[in-house]
């Protein structure tokens, strides 16, 4: 496995602070405001409706607010660096909402995090525009944008204008094609997602978003498909020839159960399912320098981090952090 074991010490600049990378690996909650995410944990479920009172009649009631918000502010609470909001579920599957409709689902729980913790870091998962527009002015630091500024033209300068920092993610094709995509030899993931990064970098310099607002994800498992996630994985270290932090997103994805159903008495739920492949897909992730890991389950993601962290440190020593 092609593991490079540094961890270059960085900073990512953000909508009105700055973030330490590299010393000790952060930690993003996923928090998914959808009632269609893949593993079954989506907050805003089908019962609390506000019927013929919302401009859409998916728009989440007040229970299900409150219960995204309690949600939210457990997980500022338990230690997560970063709290992402996501409002459309990215499997292939899944029905596109428009960005009307997300900003309904996203918003009120935005703003009531906020008022109840003002200090917590706000990442919002969306690729519009507008919904971008409308969560840095809301408070949101951080855009995460799963197609890399390729799905909505108006991103990259909605995300310059904003200040926010960007989580850039590659993606090989929309969700309705993953299935469909051919096979990519071994020796080829790694390349094809370095080169695909090095273009979306450019791009995004190009309208005016500055390098240290933006930290690169390799996309596992959009447009990948099973072994060619682990390919991306071994491979992961590479990714640092482009100079920017790596966040890494695999928690309870379909390429870690392919490996571990078949140790399995069945019946599980995906959360049960990929839990420890999770955990020991994060311990790999960071051993191979990932900066940040999005997770489910923040108390597995914290005890990963801990034991992956002290190992980076046993092997170069504490390092001096850089200055601003």
């Amino acid at each position: 496995m092609d593991l490079d074991d540094s961890r270059p010490h960085l900073f990512w600049q953000l909508r009105t602070r700055k973030l330490a990378l590299g010393r000790r690996t952060l930690l993003m909650a996923i928090l998914n405001l959808t009632p269609d995410s893949f593993s079954g944990d989506g907050l805003f479920g089908g019962q609390e409706r506000l019927q013929g009172c919302s401009p859409h009649p998916s728009d989440p009631g007040p229970e299900a607010i409150e219960r995204a918000v309690a949600a939210a502010v457990k997980a500022v609470d338990a230690g997560a660096d970063i709290v992402d909001l996501g409002a459309e579920s990215t499997r292939p599957q899944a029905t596109p909402i428009g960005s009307e409709q997300e900003q309904a689902r996203i918003l009120p729980v935005l703003d009531r995090l906020l008022l109840e913790r003002p200090e917590a870091v706000v990442s919002v998962d969306t690729y519009h525009a507008a919904t971008a527009r409308a969560a840095a002015s809301h408070g949101a630091e951080i855009i995460n944008d799963v197609s890399g500024l390729q799905w909505d033209p108006l991103m990259p300068q909605a995300v310059a204008q904003s200040g926010c920092g960007l989580v850039l993610m590659h993606t090989r094709g929309r969700p309705g094609e993953w299935g469909s995509q051919p096979k990519l030899h071994s020796r080829a993931v790694v390349p094809l997602v370095l080169e695909g990064l090095r273009e979306r970098l450019a791009q995004a310099g190009a309208a005016g978003i500055r390098s240290e607002q933006m930290v690169i994800d390799p996309g596992l498992g959009f447009g990948k498909r099973g072994q060619e996630n682990f390919d991306l994985l071994a491979g992961l270290g590479r990714l640092h020839a482009l100079g920017r932090p790596l966040l890494v997103g695999l928690s309870r994805k379909s390429f870690l159960g392919e490996v571990v159903h078949p140790l399995q008495s069945g019946g599980e739920t995906i959360r049960e399912a990929r839990r420890i492949a999770t955990v020991a897909g994060n311990v790999t992730a960071i051993l191979a320098g990932a900066h940040i890991l999005r997770v489910h389950e923040l108390q597995d993601g914290r005890e990963a981090a801990a034991v992956a962290d002290s190992v980076l440190e046993r092997r170069h020593g504490p390092r001096v952090e850089p200055g601003p």
